[in-house]
């Protein structure tokens, strides 16, 4: 989901994304990568041998590389020290007709490789598409992805589709978009390239191949995308439900190929709200897999947050009043629907231990295999335990706030060094807090949840 700077409620520039995977456990860090300079290095990917020369020189950033680096880093989101965030990679499938004529490349850019690829020589959000454009076409994609980026200014999504051909849209600043597994984009205006982007040659590739099925107009969705039976009950319905949130006034159809990427909100979207829709799995609906409708109405849409999701994260850049101290990373681990998302000021030269290191086996002193644990117990008796875990997520969304709030006073004070030290500081008090409370309310829902067994019957006292 993205959300431009006027659209929201606090003049932010927003990006953000739940990472799923295959599995229920697929472990994650947050880690903080130097800058570099002078390097003369070749970058490998184990995943699929695409192998690329580095720049000599790249800015320190923020990311959340797989525990397992077997597969690629898979850095997937994070700031740079210029204040740019990038959010790669959603994945998103072309139809066979344009994949008839440009194939994916078997080693080209995947997403195991793109964030670190990309996001440390990056200097703004519209750079990074045309930086990521180039190694498109130099080297070919592997696969379909959508890419965010962001900075102060601007909002830009793009989506790489086929193996040389993507397009990107300016978010309008008044604005909020919302991508889910499924070509999204619709209509590009070529004579507006200070809001769409695209590659060489796409048109010519279009017309040459007889693919635009509209009579008139040029619809990137209907040209490049796929318009399914899994997609009206994977994809679509997600959309629709964001957008039910936030335009609650619309009537729209959970399976419509029709719904709009760009909408505007008929209120100010606040980081909150980004985390509902974030979290969400049909809430207050008759499909929601937790609720109470049909077994059929329930298992008919795929929900937002899932038991799969890698990591939740929202990539807060704030107004430049803010200072050295505007990029704010909220990182979720953990299932999104009964885990926070724990705000990082990404001015900063390290991480916590407790997301930096990652154990094999779960201990509660490790942030993912923590927040896993919390997410387990109250799956296992929600009915019981939903609502303490709501109450103890909005009670850590304002102890944010204030925190937050307070760091900026302070930071306003400090400059270069001084700063990163200063905000490298608040962030580990900030993961230590949430692990601290987090750690209580596992204990107390674990202590609790022994009074649940089935394993029960009524006893005599005297027994």
């Amino acid at each position: 989901m993205m959300v431009g700077k006027t659209a929201s409620l606090d003049g932010a520039t927003y990006i953000s994304r739940n990472e799923d995977r295959l599995l229920a456990i697929h472990p994650k860090r947050f880690l903080v990568q130097p800058a570099v300079s002078g390097r003369q290095e070749t970058y490998k990917s184990p995943y699929n041998g695409l192998t690329v020369p580095l720049p000599a020189n790249g800015y320190r950033y923020t990311s959340t590389p797989n525990g397992d680096q077997s597969a690629g880093p898979n850095e997937e989101d994070g700031f740079n020290e210029k204040n740019v965030g990038e959010s790669a990679t959603e994945s998103v499938y072309a139809n066979e007709r344009v994949l008839a004529y440009d194939p994916l490349v078997e080693n080209g850019l995947a997403e195991d490789s793109m964030t670190t690829l990309v996001l440390p020589f990056i200097d703004s959000a519209r750079d990074g598409v045309r930086y990521l454009g180039e190694l498109v076409k130099q080297y070919g994609s592997a696969e379909g992805n959508g890419v965010q980026f962001n900075d102060q200014n601007e909002v830009w999504y793009m989506e790489i589709v086929t193996g040389h051909q993507w397009v990107a849209v300016r978010i309008p600043d008044d604005c909020y978009a919302v991508a889910a597994n499924q070509i999204a984009i619709q209509e590009i205006d070529f004579n507006d390239p200070e809001h769409f982007m695209w590659a060489d040659g796409i048109q010519e590739f279009v017309a040459a191949h007889d693919l635009n099925p509209d009579p008139d107009g040029w619809n990137f969705r209907h040209i490049f995308g796929t318009d399914t039976e899994k997609d009206h009950h994977y994809n679509t319905p997600r959309v629709w439900f964001a957008q039910r949130y936030l335009n609650p006034e619309i009537e729209q159809d959970p399976e419509s190929a029709e719904l709009p990427f760009i909408r505007k909100a008929n209120r100010k979207i606040s980081v909150e709200d980004i985390q509902y829709i974030l979290k969400s799995h049909y809430n207050e609906t008759k499909y929601d897999p937790l609720g109470r409708g049909t077994e059929h109405d329930k298992k008919i849409y795929r929900a937002i947050s899932l038991s799969r999701t890698a990591n939740s994260h929202i990539l807060q850049m704030r107004p430049a009043t803010k200072g050295g101290g505007a990029a704010v990373q909220w990182l979720g681990f953990g299932v999104p629907s009964f885990c926070p998302h724990v705000p990082f000021f990404t001015n900063a030269n390290d991480t916590d231990v407790s997301y930096r290191e990652l154990p094999e086996t779960m201990t509660f002193d490790s942030a993912y295999w923590l927040y896993e644990a919390l997410a387990a117990t109250v799956e296992a008796h929600y009915a019981d335990f939903i609502q303490d875990d709501l109450d103890y997520q909005k009670e850590l969304s304002e102890w944010a706030r204030r925190k937050i709030a307070a760091v900026d006073q302070k930071a306003a004070t400090l400059s270069g060094t001084a700063l990163t030290d200063y905000l490298t500081t608040q962030n580990h008090e900030i993961a230590q807090h949430y692990l601290k409370r987090t750690q209580a309310l596992v204990f107390q829902l674990l202590t609790a949840s022994t009074e649940l067994s089935q394993l029960t019957f009524k006893m005599d006292p005297n027994l």
